[in-house]
């Protein structure tokens, strides 16, 4: 059985949103193993919700939208769609993705350059409005990307809101660069935060439906 790890590992030297200190994570050991060896340790993490792999729930954008807690799982362990669009320099557009297999309902995973990217790239690929409106009009039930945000210095932050304003669920932060296009058994599991936006996750990529 062959399955992708497409997370983030989570650590104070990790990429960050802009390279920003206040967003990266910060590890206190409050107890620790004596000189002889004996005791434990127990290790306190601040981080911010949109850190590394994550999903975004609509309560992000949307006033009286979805909490994280309220995403049915059965939205996050399920078969996906991997579409290669490494060739697009910028930003994903309606034109980059009308030539795609995206039917009603799919869940799309959106590999690009961003996967071969050490650090953070402030000239990241992106989804634009066209893209999303295009993915609305699709009526898919969720979309993953490559990049820390879907969208990049969007002032009106069109691109979430359309989707969350739709009710599709957003994943960021993906590493996609050893992941094949085609189809996979998505298993992707937030911590289980109750009443915010947001949440890290652990996502899988399996090859074979094990759920069969």
């Amino acid at each position: 059985m062959k399955f992708y790890d497409v997370s983030m590992a989570v650590h104070p030297q990790m990429p960050v949103w802009k390279n920003r200190d206040v967003k990266r994570p910060i590890f206190t050991i409050q107890r620790d193993f004596n000189p002889d060896g004996s005791g434990a340790r127990e290790t306190r993490v601040a981080f911010d919700m949109h850190t590394g792999t994550h999903i975004d729930a609509p309560l992000h954008f949307i006033a009286d939208g979805d909490a994280i807690e309220q995403i049915p799982l059965s939205q996050l362990v399920r078969m996906v769609k991997v579409f290669d669009l490494t060739a697009v320099d910028q930003q994903i557009t309606k034109a980059d993705l009308v030539s795609l297999a995206i039917e009603p309902d799919d869940f799309v995973l959106f590999k690009t350059k961003n996967s071969y990217a050490d650090g953070f790239d402030f000239e990241f690929v992106f989804l634009d409005r066209t893209g999303a409106e295009y993915l609305v009009e699709k009526q898919i039930a969720g979309v993953g990307i490559d990049a820390l945000g879907i969208e990049r210095d969007q002032t009106d932050h069109a691109t979430h809101k359309q989707l969350l304003g739709s009710g599709i669920i957003i994943i960021e932060g993906l590493q996609l660069k050893d992941v094949e296009v085609g189809e996979y058994l998505m298993v992707a599991a937030p911590l289980k935060f109750q009443g915010v936006e947001a949440a890290p996750a652990r996502v899988l990529l399996f090859e074979q439906n094990i759920l069969v």
